[in-house]
This record gives structure tokens, sequence and C-alpha cells, in this order.
């Protein structure tokens, strides 16, 4: 089952069909998201959320949810000025732009996840750290995208998270930033702009959350009494997994976001922090 989270407080901020807007779409194996802004002014304007109650097994399972979710929503159905997709998977690898062939992308993923002969394999260009992320989207929805937008931008959600990341204020000692999903956490450990680490690992229980993250520091040399860990997405003060993180890392906090539409969705500030964040 899927269930529906709609953000936005009043339903007078339902959208009108105009062509000055811009959608943003995410997708992961737990969930579907979307959000719609002012192609103008570029401010987001509209926000909602759909969490499927189990994870879904494979691609082809998220295809039939994103498919149905298509059907009942009406503001998926609107006109967009530009339609972005941001494939969200543990299927990626980042590699330093004086290192990258295009020609050998199925290199670089061959030893961190098991690909087929068959697989798309695609990448983005992240300029801010000179350096490509190599992934594989998932082609069977980006064709269901494409038959209802026509052409689109898509990129993976690591881009994202570290073009997001590295806007931040600069800072010499290094930080760790957890970006929280339902079975899911990003761990990327930045250091003067500089990324020290980026990861994604699955878990099932608080324990293998705080193990994830303690394993990090202790690669890292961190110390867990010193070094400053930032949460964001689905992670709050009463959840079992930042109870047992702060148990053994003494400086946690919450990255929030500037960005306006947080005063019209009941909503924390840190959620949903790969396309609200700002």
């Amino acid at each position: 089952m899927i269930k529906k989270k709609v953000q936005k407080k009043s339903s007078k901020n339902s959208l009108k069909k105009t062509k000055d807007i811009a959608l943003s779409i995410q997708f992961s194996l737990d969930g579907f998201s979307f959000c719609v802004s002012d192609f103008l002014t570029k401010n987001d304007i509209f926000f909602t959320e759909y969490i499927f109650d189990e994870t879904q097994n494979s691609p082809e399972d998220l295809f039939k949810q994103i498919e149905t979710i298509f059907k009942s929503d009406a503001n998926l159905q609107l006109e967009f000025n530009t339609v972005t997709v941001i494939h969200k998977n543990n299927l990626s690898s980042i590699v330093p732009a004086k290192y990258f062939n295009e020609e050998a992308l199925a290199t670089y993923l061959k030893y961190t996840i098991k690909t087929l002969k068959t697989d798309f394999i695609a990448f983005d260009t992240i300029n801010i750290m000179d350096a490509k992320n190599v992934y594989v989207p998932y082609v069977n929805i980006n064709n269901f995208l494409f038959q209802n937008f026509g052409e689109f931008d898509y990129k993976h959600h690591h881009t994202i998270l570290l073009e997001k990341l590295f806007k931040l204020e600069i800072s010499k000692e290094r930080k760790m930033y957890v970006n929280v999903s339902k079975n899911n956490i990003d761990v990327i450990v930045l250091e003067d702009k500089k990324v020290i680490i980026i990861n994604s690992f699955c878990y099932f229980s608080k324990e293998d959350f705080i193990y994830y993250l303690l394993f990090t520091a202790e690669q890292l040399q961190l110390n867990t009494a010193e070094f400053k860990l930032y949460f964001m997405g689905a992670i709050h003060l009463e959840d079992e997994t930042y109870k047992i993180t702060y148990k053994y890392i003494k400086n946690v906090f919450f990255l929030e976001s500037k960005n306006f539409i947080f005063k019209e969705l009941d909503i924390s500030k840190h959620s949903n922090y790969i396309m609200l964040g700002s």
C-alpha cells in the first residue's frame, strides 16, 4: 500500500494550471516525492510525499507504485516548464575527474555493486568538486516519465546532496553529515570543501545504524567526543536511532533548511533535505 502524506497545510495552496512552474521528482524503493517551484523566482511552492508501507523489491515493483501515483495525483498531470528527476539508490560511485574515462563506466561500479551487462550506466558531472558520479538509473521509470513529460534532466541523489552541502559555510574541521531514509543512510564527511568519504548503508535496526556511523568515525580517526555530526532526513529527537547516536557521539545536530516553504509545511526543517534543503 501507499501512504499519501501531503505536506501543505491549506488546500488554498493547490496548484493552478500554468506553464510557469517547474517540477522536481525524487523516488527510491521506499517512497516517492515531488516538489513544484515557481519557474521565475525558483521558490518552492508545493510539496507532496508518498511513503510505501514496505520497501519495494525491485525497480519493476517501484514502477508499478509510481504508475499508480501518476494516475491518481492531478498535480502531476499539469504542464511544467522544466522537469528534474532524482534517482535515489545505492548504485553509484564518485570518481575524480582526472581518473574518469567515459568508455569505462562499468569498471567504476564493479567493485562496489553488482551490475549486469544489460544495465544502462549514467554519470553526473559535479563541477564544484571536479568529479563524476557514476550510477545506474532506473531506466524503466525514466522511460515512463519521458512518456509523460517529454525531455527532462535527471541526476543521482548523491550529486544533489553534495552540491547542497558544498554551499554551506566553509569549515576546516571534519564534519559528518548523515542523510536518513527509512532503511538507508548516506554518510558524508567533509573537510575544507573536500569530500573525505561518501557512502550509503542499509540498516534494519538501531544497532546497524550506529555501527556504520562509528565504523566510519573509526576509519577516519574521528574523536566521538569532539567531531560534529549533522542529521538530515527522516530522523527526530524521539527516534531510537537518534538516541543511540547521542549515546556514543556527543555533538549531534540537525541540518535545518532555510527554505521558505517550511513555513507552510508540518514537517521538520531538516527533513527531505535533498529536495527542500537550502
